[in-house]
């Protein structure tokens, strides 16, 4: 099943995406995190308005995960000297295991070979174990720990990893 990833841009896509991503995250969170941090988070990284600062004030680029024309998932990049940082990627409880991730990820590096970037970073809950195994099968590596302070007494602790991607 081919996948499509398109480009999120008006404001009925970015509702659309928050709408998304407060299911995905509900769902998935609440094994790692509390149900209250949850909240706190995707009102602060995943609201409409959030969404649409992140796109227009700070470089960020939204892309759909797309099955048939709906969406199944999204992803967040942004390019930061000569490399790219995978902000957002999630997708929904009924379309894991599908092998998505991967053909998410090789479009993403066939985005890196395009633009001459020459790795992928992200960071990752240091608790959420199965997305971690899915970027250590995939060719990423923890390069360090992390611990922010996003507010409201609240702390995101990760994996900082990387992927080096070939650019010929």
């Amino acid at each position: 099943m081919n996948l499509l990833f398109p480009l999120v841009s008006t404001s009925e896509e970015i509702a659309e995406l928050s709408r998304l991503a407060s299911v995905i995250w509900q769902e998935y969170y609440v094994s790692i995190i509390t149900l209250e941090q949850i909240d706190y988070m995707v009102q602060k990284y995943q609201s409409e308005s959030a969404i649409t600062e992140q796109i227009h004030q700070q470089g960020y680029e939204y892309y759909f995960i797309q099955r048939d024309d709906s969406p199944v998932g999204y992803m967040s990049v942004k390019q930061e000297e000569g490399k790219l940082f995978l902000s957002k990627f999630y997708i929904g409880k009924e379309h894991r295991g599908q092998g998505y991730a991967s053909q998410a990820l090789a479009f993403l590096e066939q985005l890196c070979i395009e633009q001459s970037m020459n790795l992928i970073w992200l960071t990752v809950n240091r608790h959420n174990e199965s997305s971690i195994a899915v970027y250590e099968k995939k060719g990423f590596q923890t390069v360090r720990e992390q611990v922010a302070d996003i507010g409201n007494g609240f702390v995101m602790d990760d994996f900082v990893m990387e992927k080096e991607i070939i650019v010929s």
